[in-house]
């Protein structure tokens, strides 16, 4: 088929890889390049960079409200549009000019976590699993009929960064599937159990001890990697990357240190298990203790 496809970031990637090994990818749009880095040069997206490396045509407006963007993109007379954390609203005549209409790759199973940061609010909510499903676009926030879906456990220890990567590749596997057998009868998504995903303030990001272990632990892994959990280690604002859960916090004072880097909370302990040090690579707690003193409490 003809497929225009739509995205971003490098959750993306991996669809753009397989879509374009089976179909012929007539346009790839992206956010435009931004400043980035020290020297704050333009860098190309990862879809972007994705679609150069196998030879596609990209185009990267910063708006589609305009008539020409429109009729330029209608112009391309797709059989459908796959479009993944692409990060700009789709005008109705844009939504309405492939044969099959624009599907989105989603990363939850909807209703739950519709918005913008549906892995990291399925980590902090203590979810035990999630998934990808492949959506009808509308108009509304994430609320178009579903085609497809394929779920995932929420491991004790799993990151956003972990389930980032997996539901990446399930979303990959599963747009193709969809587009080979299209087109597809789509169910409406269900009234109840509507949830949004906020995106994420970093000033969620501050770590608080008081709060009950499984709590902590849920930040943590939820913020990982990226804005990162953090706290102060002395004088040092310290991210938090990957933890468990830990016993031996039973009446001391929320943010002591137990031993390694165990702290106690509000109830209960966690282990931390990786940090990073401003300006310093990610390591695992045992090579971040051989660099500096702990103090008997965290804050």
């Amino acid at each position: 088929m003809r497929v225009i496809f739509m995205g971003t970031p490098a959750f993306a990637v991996p669809a753009l890889q397989a879509v374009a090994a089976r179909h012929d990818v007539v346009a790839v749009y992206s956010q435009p390049p931004r400043a980035a880095g020290r020297g704050q040069q333009a860098r190309l997206t990862p879809v972007h960079a994705a679609a150069e490396a196998l030879g596609l045509a990209v185009r990267t407006p910063a708006r589609l409200k305009d008539a020409g963007e429109q009729a330029a993109f209608a112009a391309l007379g797709a059989d459908v549009a796959v479009v993944v954390a692409y990060g700009l609203i789709l005008p109705g005549p844009v939504l309405a000019a492939p044969r099959l209409g624009c599907l989105n790759i989603h990363g939850s199973i909807l209703p739950r976590w519709r918005g913008a940061a549906p892995i990291h609010r399925a980590v902090m909510a203590g979810d035990a699993d999630t998934g990808v499903a492949i959506m009808q676009m509308e108009s509304g926030l994430d609320t178009g009929p579903v085609l497809a879906e394929a779920r995932t456990p929420i491991g004790a220890t799993d990151t956003t960064g972990d389930l980032h990567d997996r539901l990446a590749g399930m979303g990959a596997r599963l747009i193709v599937e969809v587009l080979d057998r299209l087109p597809l009868p789509a169910a409406p998504q269900p009234a109840e159990g509507v949830t949004y995903a906020a995106k994420i303030d970093k000033a969620e990001a501050r770590i608080d001890w008081t709060r009950p272990a499984a709590e902590v632990d849920r930040l943590i892994r939820g913020l990982s990697p990226f804005p990162g959990a953090w706290c102060l280690i002395g004088d040092e604002r310290v991210k938090l990357l990957r933890s468990r859960l830990a016993g031996g916090g039973e009446g001391r004072a929320p943010g002591t240190v137990l031993g390694g880097l165990a702290v106690a909370c509000g109830e209960g302990a966690v282990e931390v298990l990786e940090a990073q040090r401003p300006g310093k690579r990610v390591m695992a707690a045992a090579e971040l203790l051989r660099g500096m003193d702990l103090p008997e409490r965290l804050g």
